[in-house]
């Protein structure tokens, strides 16, 4: 029999025999019925099914198991379990399925089973312009002139190789173009990858500092543009190994302001200049783990990273930046999981322009609680935990009334959970007007909701308390580590 009629008998018998094979699997859910399992086997051969659009290199490159190897059943299973995770991580595919076939005790074809996603998603923006939906709907009144809208056009998988495309045309609170385009390797191994980045923006309405621990927003009296940036990237990336890669950025920036943004905070820059213009320099480490990158129950993520602002002696600053977040994942036995993290980032300089200020409140550093507050200084640390209950994880097809394929499968996860995080800010000019929540320490609790939807979107519905005031109901997106 020839390798083609071969391989469509697979299909078929994994069509009628095969199931989706879950993280909870035994080894013997893989063994045919009334079989034990083998001590070892051999891949004769690697079959890719589903992938109209995605080489099957790319695929393949996520993969340990290889073609022809031998492995030990155990590891084989332990394997296949890691390298479906891997591939689902993509978020190029709805469902991934990695199917072993047996010709016969020791000798296996393995069948690798996808249903691409959507890649081209035109969309309307329509968003907040502000960090989170309560401080929109708590300290900005639910503002609808502080909203954004537009265009946006996404390819997700430009000739099939993983790139990425985004184009958005967008007015509003802030009138933006903004381009990115990514191709995650150009070499034959596949380990190199590039992205380039380009940005222009323009407010009229801009935050010039916070008081009482909370962003204070300015406007002049004839609605003049207060603001414009420019933004330019351009991204190196080496990925040697499955879960660890290596970026190196070079930057340009320039902003200029109006004359009336320096009048209302003079320390906005830290020159008396309308303008802040310089050239970056960054290296970042990422080693992620994760059962799943938009919501993870199982893993690790360790992402660390070092900024110069400003490299030659024309730039406007010269400041240098050191961020890190480490997180872990674990499955406690029965439908609870754990996640715990850390985050942090710190300047060396007592002072930055107000364009480069973080804290709590400014992602990926939060306290559950605190939403509408920005607890801004020089060094940040915050630790958040969250003990999670699976409430229902359930998947719907519903093809019979959506013609397009890949909309027709509606996947539907929601946990309960219990939450803890705590944290501090140093702020070393100790500004009174914010001192009410730096240089002391912070916690928040409370329970949630999270709900995981079609293509991995996350919504997550809490009360949260504090140890400085009475507990409120937020609404975020996002996985909150």
């Amino acid at each position: 029999m020839t390798k083609k009629p071969l391989f469509y008998l697979f299909v078929f018998l994994a069509a009628f025999a095969s199931q989706p094979l879950q993280a909870q699997d035994g080894p013997e859910a893989l063994v045919p019925e009334q079989a034990d399992p083998p001590e070892r086997v051999t891949v004769n051969n690697i079959f890719v099914v589903g992938n109209e659009k995605t080489r099957r290199r790319i695929i393949l490159r996520e993969m340990d198991i290889q073609q022809g190897a031998v492995y030990d059943w155990e590891d084989f299973v332990d394997l296949l379990l890691a390298d479906q995770k891997k591939i689902y991580n993509l978020q190029l595919f709805t469902t991934v399925t990695l199917t072993p076939l047996f010709l016969d005790d020791s000798q296996v074809e393995l069948l690798v089973s996808l249903k691409e996603r959507w890649y081209i998603l035109p969309s309307i923006i329509f968003n907040l312009a502000d960090r989170n939906f309560s401080e929109w709907w708590i300290n900005q009144e639910r503002d609808f002139s502080r909203v954004n809208y537009g265009i946006k056009l996404d390819h997700n998988n430009v000739g099939g190789r993983n790139e990425k495309f985004r184009i958005i045309g967008q007015l509003g609170f802030t009138q933006a173009i903004d381009l990115n385009y990514s191709i995650p390797y150009f070499d034959k191994n596949q380990v190199h990858g590039l992205a380039a980045k380009f940005n222009y923006y323009t407010n009229k309405n801009i935050p010039i500092r916070s008081v009482d621990n909370k962003q204070f927003f300015y406007r002049n009296q004839n609605e003049e543009v207060l603001r414009k940036t420019l933004n330019a990237f351009l991204t190196y990336n080496f990925r040697g190994s499955f879960y660890n890669t290596h970026f190196l950025t070079l930057g340009l920036h320039n902003t200029r302001i109006h004359e009336d943004v320096l009048e209302q905070n003079p320390d906005y820059f830290t020159h008396d200049s309308q303008r802040l213009k310089y050239f970056q320099a960054s290296y970042r480490y990422r080693h992620d783990h994760r059962d799943n990158v938009a919501y993870a129950l199982q893993g690790t993520l360790l992402d660390m990273s070092i900024t110069q602002y400003g490299l030659f002696a024309g730039d406007d600053i010269s400041e240098t930046e050191f961020s890190i977040q480490a997180s872990k994942y674990t499955p406690l036995g029965g439908k609870f999981y754990f996640a715990t993290g850390v985050s942090g980032a710190a300047f060396f300089s007592p002072r930055q322009p107000y364009t480069l200020v973080r804290g709590i409140g400014y992602r990926p550093d939060f306290i559950r609680g605190y939403e509408v507050n920005v607890i801004e200084g020089q060094q940040t640390f915050v630790h958040k935990n969250s003990l999670r209950y699976e409430l229902l994880n359930v998947a719907f097809d519903i093809s019979d009334f959506m013609p397009i394929e890949e909309f027709s499968i509606f996947p539907f996860r929601l946990y309960l959970s219990a939450n803890f995080d705590q944290g501090y800010v140093r702020d070393a000019n100790r500004l009174p007007e914010n001192a009410r929540l730096t240089n002391r320490y912070l916690s928040g609790f409370g329970l949630g909701l999270d709900l995981i939807g079609i293509y991995d979107a996350v919504f997550r519905f809490e009360y949260s308390y504090t140890n400085t005031g009475p507990g409120n109901f937020f609404i975020n997106v996002r996985a909150p580590l």
